[in-house]
């Protein structure tokens, strides 16, 4: 047994904002280190938002994976993916994912040609055989999307230092034939073609001044050789501090040379660790925002995940808050001095005023230490006297773990004296990430919401039949981010157990969020409080023991200090099924009433001319014909909310609101004055995108969504194993060894692969004509085993038939076993008044299915005026 070691509490969530004149504190009053010191100058602007620094190399792998909702909160400005219908991955294909990037706002897709070979590194046959590849996929292209094909740029070679052409004084003349040969191929098909290069693995200055000198002068066709968007690749921690100095002696070789400058795009960068870790990648955003260029996370684990940012297939994780918000940046970005430059894991910041909103913005973290911010340049012209700032942390959730909106920690309203004020944020939390919002007052000053809450690392926790093993991601930032850089596995004895102390503040509801990495297989611990039994913790299965996923659990407490305890066995004679399970760290919140959560009109993104308006009771989104404002909600359960928008209308007119795409019917203003409409919908747990116009002079404050769980019951549920069956589908019971959270202890296999293999949900009274989500609970663990290092997953399909209807395509991500549910929501539009519907595919085998759902999307609407 280890010798237990004080537990590592974060108050952060609870922290009250002390104010004072000019000053915001989100740090605790007896905080004794001394703060790291970023600057930030409001009145400096150092160049409108670029916002590339969040493309991703294999981010998208087929339509619908990831969500919709998430590619559009992240809305990363280039993608790299995989040449059409290339052998190296077996889904990311350029033309598959493109209207899926290109819907979400994205502006380029990065073709990787090499990628059109199987092998890692690739197979070399020799550049006839590349040639005739590169004809078929860029012919393929300009056929299929002569629309807009300029959105495709082409990377002949990728890392050539390191494949295909190593030993540069050997085959620097080869590579500058093959490069010219591969040019011209492009071009003659596409004239208008634009070219990515070289594309190394590294910043190698020597490699790159020979090539250059050479492109610049050859000739490819009726111009020269010079790529039109100059890439590298920026691949170690190291990279964090030596990046601005490779940008630098680029640009200062392209004034030597007489080109340029180019755009760039780095498109491979960051490791392991700094995937999914707000702390870790705002450092990287800041490195390339400060440059503006774009630049494409390097892809180290699976396709369709947004590069360890997207949760299952909609949902977010802490990381994928901080790319939001990133995404969310309007304006020019101004002058923010960290503590240190050009050193590694340290705190960093990107800063954005926008002078038409009125609103600046500072995202900041990266630190184990507290941070003062000292901003100055604030505008009296632009904010006023006195100003609103508010204070969101996002931090950590794991890889598979789901983020909620993240919490306000600190808010207030302040005076402004010289334009200067002082935000303090705490310390503590290294893998951290805050947003600070600075807006004129208007309305109620604001307040924090976060709820108290408090965080144990599980090696600090007393070990029984139980090790603690060094995850140290400093010394190779090749392994997967973990809290604390260590965790506890070896929880394989029927004895194995973690116990830890939590002191709470009151009676009531708490949620568990547990860290835990099961070994792809499902798994379960005994939940004991304090040497009682509470529950079974079902967990799902991961992609390893260091891909960390969150299991959230309910408890009751009364106030005071209690003992938790995680353990393998619930009898202490018999192991629970997969308990082997390693554990990370252990959060502990307290649960309100009723989840809700608020989204103020700051938080939109607008189009059409909607604008930011800021009197009377603060601000507002002015909308009117082709205005819109856009919002990203999110639910943490699937399930019926209700969705309630605020505004103030200068007459009555119906609002036009869809959510995921789909338009919600009968909203509209009842009156002059203020007033709110209200939409009871089914939403699937994760991220939704919320569209909203309305007629002339509407002023939208915000939208609150509020967990109307009582609705529930409108949810038509069947298992499976009860639902009609055809041809090959059958029924699997699970056994009593598995860990599986199988419903009803069985689930229906061998679904699809010939279209007679199907399963039949019934339709139930009532279920007219209209819109509906229909939530399938799959498990898919189809993958490829062939390549070096990344996991080639593989999507399965269901194609759902209305009887006497149309038919709509689900898609289901890989979820790492085959006997692991999961829940997906396909939205439908049915059209007949009962007609059954049928699941199958008759080209390819679909997921198992263990329960199918079918709820309306829309129960009841409401529109209220307001006093």
């Amino acid at each position: 047994m280890q010798r237990p070691q004080p537990v590592r509490r974060a108050h952060v969530a609870g922290a009250v904002a002390a104010l004072a004149a000019s000053a915001v504190t989100a740090a605790p009053a007896d905080a004794a280190t001394a703060p790291d010191v970023v600057t930030v100058d409001f009145a400096q602007p150092t160049g409108p938002v670029h916002g590339g620094a969040t493309g991703m190399l294999y981010g998208l792998s087929d339509p619908g994976v990831p969500g919709d909702a998430l590619l559009a909160g992240a809305r990363p400005r280039t993608v790299a993916q995989k040449a059409p219908d290339g052998d190296q991955h077996p889904n990311g294909d350029a033309l598959v994912i493109a209207d899926d990037l290109l819907a979400a706002g994205g502006e380029e897709i990065v073709i990787y040609m090499q990628d059109v070979y199987s092998q890692w590194p690739y197979e070399n046959r020799g550049i006839d055989d590349y040639l005739a590849k590169v004809d078929t996929m860029v012919r393929k292209v300009v056929r299929e999307r002569p629309q807009d094909k300029d959105k495709f740029v082409w990377v002949p070679f990728n890392e050539p230092d390191g494949i295909w052409y190593q030993d540069w004084a050997a085959v620097k003349e080869q590579f500058f034939s093959d490069w010219k040969a591969v040019f011209e191929r492009i071009r003659s098909i596409d004239p208008d073609a634009k070219i990515v290069g070289p594309n190394e693995a590294n910043y190698n200055p020597g490699r790159l001044r020979d090539f250059l000198t050479w492109a610049k002068d050859a000739k490819c066709g009726d111009g020269n050789c010079l790529p039109d968007i100059m890439s590298w690749h920026e691949l170690s921690r190291s990279r964090l501090a030596d990046y601005r100095g490779h940008y630098e002696h680029y640009r200062q070789m392209e004034r030597d040379l007489g080109i340029g400058p180019l755009p760039i795009n780095i498109d491979e960068y960051g490791n392991r660790r700094d995937m999914s870790v707000p702390g870790q990648m705002i450092q990287w955003i800041s490195l390339f925002e400060d440059t503006k260029v774009d630049a494409d996370m390097a892809y180290w684990t699976y396709a369709g995940n947004l590069d360890d940012h997207a949760v299952r297939t909609r949902q977010a994780n802490g990381g994928w808050w901080l790319l939001k918000w990133y995404a969310d940046l309007t304006g020019q970005t101004v002058k923010a001095v960290p503590p240190q430059l050009n050193v590694a894991d340290t705190v960093q910041a990107v800063a954005a005023i926008d002078e038409f909103a009125r609103r600046g913005t500072i995202l900041v973290g990266g630190g184990s230490e507290p941070v003062r911010l000292d901003i100055s340049g604030l505008a009296p012209g632009v904010f006023g006297e006195q100003v609103d700032v508010l204070v969101s942390r996002t931090t950590w959730s794991g890889y598979e773990g789901d983020a909620r909106q993240p919490p306000v920690i600190a808010a207030g309203r302040v005076a402004v004296s010289g334009g200067k004020l002082q935000v303090d944020l705490p310390g503590g939390d290294v893998m951290a990430a805050y947003r600070v919002t600075i807006v004129p007052a208007g309305g109620d000053a604001p307040e924090p919401d976060a709820p108290w809450a408090l965080s144990v690392e599980a090696e600090s926790a007393t070990l029984d039949s139980a090790q603690a093993f060094a995850q140290d991601t400093t010394a190779d930032p090749q392994l997967y981010a973990t809290s604390g850089k260590r965790d506890v596995g070896a929880m394989n004895k029927v004895d194995s157990a973690v116990t830890f102390p939590v002191t709470v503040p009151r009676d009531g509801r708490y949620r568990l969020g547990i860290y835990q990495g099961a070994n792809k297989a499902p798994g379960r611990h005994a939940l004991f409080v304090d040497g009682t039994l509470n529950q079974i913790v079902q967990y799902s299965a991961n992609l390893g023991w260091t891909y960390r996923g969150r299991t959230d659990v309910e408890l009751r407490l009364t106030a005071g200090t209690h003992q938790l305890s995680l353990r393998t066995s619930a009898d202490g004679t018999n192991l629970l099924p997969g308990s082997d399970i390693t554990l990370d760290k252990f959060d502990l919140t307290e649960a309100g009433a009723a989840e809700r959560a608020t989204y103020p009109a700051d938080e939109a993104r607008l189009s059409g001319g909607a604008r930011i308006t800021r009197q009377g009771k603060g601000p507002a989104i002015a909308l009117g014909g082709g205005a819109r404002a856009m919002f990203f909600i999110a639910a943490s359960e699937y399930g019926y909310y209700d969705l309630e928008l605020s505004y103030r209308a200068r007459g009555t007119g119906d609002l036009r609101v869809l959510v995921d795409g789909r338009e919600i019917p009968g909203l509209r203003a009842p009156r002059p004055g203020e007033a709110s409409s209200r939409a009871r919908l089914y939403l699937p747990a994760g991220i939704s995108k919320v569209e909203v116009g309305g007629p002339a002079g509407m002023e939208l404050r915000g939208l609150t969504t509020v967990r109307a769980e009582q609705a529930d019951t409108a949810v038509h549920r069947v298992e499976a194993e009860q639902a009609p069956r055809a041809g090959t589908a059958q029924v699997v019971d699970v056994p009593a060894t598995s860990g599986s959270n199988a419903s009803g202890k069985a689930y229906v296999g061998y679904v699809g692969n010939g279209a007679g293999n199907t399963v039949t949900l019934p339709r139930p009274d009532g279920s007219g004509p209209g819109e509906y989500v229909l939530t399938v609970h799959y498990a898919n663990a189809d993958r490829n085993t062939g390549h070096a290092y990344n996991t080639d997953v593989i999507s399965r399909f269901l194609d759902i038939t209305e009887t006497g209807g149309a038919t709509t395509r689900g898609v289901f991500r890989h979820n790492y076993a085959w006997d692991n549910f999961w829940p997906q929501a396909t939205p439908i539009t049915l059209t007949t008044e009962k007609g059954a519907l049928v699941l199958g595919n008759a080209k390819a085998y679909g997921p198992n299915i263990d329960r199918l759902e079918l709820a309306r999307l829309v129960l009841e609407v409401d529109n209220k005026p307001r006093n």
